[in-house]
This record gives C-alpha cells, sequence and structure tokens, in this order.
C-alpha cells in the first residue's frame, strides 16, 4: 500500500486500520480510550442544514463534555475565530472559510493533548489565514502538541519544529527543520538598497533572481559571494537598507527532494 498523508493520519487515529506496526502516543496505542485528540480533516464535515451553535454543542457532548463546560468554550473560541455572530445560522450560510474555522473549534473544543490539523489553511483568505494562524500558535504556546500536514511549505516552515516529506509513500526528508537547512549551504541574499544597485551584482558575476524597486533576490554558490558583494557596496558608499545571507527556503528542499 502507497500511503499519503491523509492516508497515514487516517490510519495514526484509527480511522483506517493498518496492515502491521504500532502506533503510540505516550507508549500508549492512540485511540479514543487512552489518547485525548482533537483532528481537523481536509473535507468539510459539519451539517450544512444545522445551526453552528447546536452541532458544536453536539460534538462537544459526543466527547464527554458537560452542556455548561461546551457553552463556555464555544463562546470564547467563536470569538477568538470571528464566527461568534453566526452561532445561530446553519453551516451552509457561511463562507467556506468561516465553514473551516467552525470545524477547527470542533477540533479542539474539548481542550484535547494531541491536535491534528490535515490542510488547515485550504480555502481560507488571507484575513481568515491569519486569525487561524494566531490561535494555532496560541495552542503551541500552551503545550500543546500538533500534527499538521500541509502542501504550503510557508505554513510548515512558520509552525513547525520537526518535519517529514513524503513522496509517493516514501519518507524522502525527516528531522528537526533547523538542524536540516542548517546542512544547506546559504543559496540567495535579500538586499534592499537607496539607490540602483544592480550594476556593482553584475560586477561579481553573480545573478539577480528577481528585482523591484532596488530589492533584489540574489543567487549565490556561498557565503563567500555574499562577503564579497557587501564589501563591494560598501567601498562604493551604496546606503544599505537590507542585506540577509540565507538558506534554501523549505519549498526549495521540497523541490529538490520530490521535483522530479
Amino acid at each position: 500500500m502507497v500511503l499519503g498523508k491523509t492516508t497515514t493520519i487516517r490510519m495514526i487515529l484509527g480511522i483506517l486500520k493498518k496492515d502491521k506496526g504500532e502506533i503510540t502516543w505516550n507508549d500508549k496505542p492512540v485511540d479514543r480510550k487512552n489518547v485525548n485528540f482533537g483532528y481537523l480533516p481536509e473535507e468539510r464535515g459539519i451539517y450544512p442544514k444545522t445551526k453552528i451553535y447546536d452541532q458544536l454543542i453536539y460534538f462537544a457532548e459526543l466527547k464527554g463534555m458537560k452542556k455548561e463546560e461546551a457553552d463556555k468554550e464555544i463562546k470564547k473560541w467563536a470569538k477568538k475565530l470571528k464566527v461568534d455572530e453566526y452561532l445561530e445560522m446553519p453551516a451552509e450560510k457561511l463562507s467556506k472559510g468561516n465553514q473551516q474555522k467552525v470545524q477547527f473549534i470542533t477540533a479542539i473544543l474539548h481542550n484535547p493533548e494531541l491536535i491534528v490539523l490535515d490542510e488547515p489553511f485550504s480555502g481560507l483568505d488571507p484575513v481568515n489565514t491569519e486569525i487561524l494562524k494566531e490561535a494555532i500558535l496560541e495552542l503551541v504556546k500552551s503545550g500543546k502538541y500538533i500534527i499538521m500536514s500541509s502542501h504550503q511549505m510557508s505554513s510548515i516552515e512558520e509552525f513547525c519544529t520537526e518535519v517529514l516529506i513524503l513522496n509517493r509513500g516514501v519518507t524522502v526528508l525527516k528531522g528537526n527543520l533547523k538542524e536540516i537547512k542548517n546542512s544547506y549551504p546559504a543559496n540567495r541574499i535579500d538586499l534592499s538598497t537607496e539607490e540602483n544597485a544592480e550594476k556593482y551584482i553584475k560586477e561579481l558575476g553573480l545573478e539577480i533572481r528577481n528585482s523591484k524597486n532596488n530589492e533584489y533576490e540574489i543567487k549565490i554558490k556561498s557565503e563567500e559571494d555574499g562577503f564579497k558583494l557587501f564589501n563591494l557596496l560598501a567601498e562604493n558608499k551604496q546606503k544599505v537598507l537590507k542585506f540577509e545571507i540565507k538558506k534554501p527556503s523549505l519549498n526549495e528542499i521540497f523541490i529538490e527532494k520530490v521535483g522530479e
């Protein structure tokens, strides 16, 4: 069997049966009896004709919460995620982004210790993405352990400390994100100058990937190229507003590993 991200998640949570092996959390098999977990699936999983508040109460009670406790948590998270005005509306009246935020509430309402998020930002506009990001960061700060699956490498890079990249069911890269990035040589410079600096960049034979309003993304082979450019700009009294030597992004590493 070739496993993808979602299939792996469903096996971890016992939704799909595994052929062999063991899945544990704190030395206990992952199931509803042993582990208090929350799951945000990639697909929509709320009832379109039912009021948001009623179904949140229903999901909370399924997870063992008392109605008074659930009511308090629903109102708290609805306010944080800016969906409190929709609680008395049926789900079908909400935008896809707000439906996603409601579904997120169902995943974390019961205060789980383990939270699994499958493509949490899928279909969200920039405003709702930022709202959900703030909520996830709050959960991280409170000590929750979060497993996140995403095709958006920028989101993974922003949130995750440990990563695993699958290609056709095979692990091609795993480990601490910072250590992985540090194992790669620097490959670009982000430069911003007050005046046009193109001639100095070309003088050193460096490639400009992108440029706009005296802001440049420059391809380099090593950090030494960066030091040479900085010294050249200083010698010519160029006012440098930003100069950053950067490692490959996770997106670049992903393309290198699975681009074929």
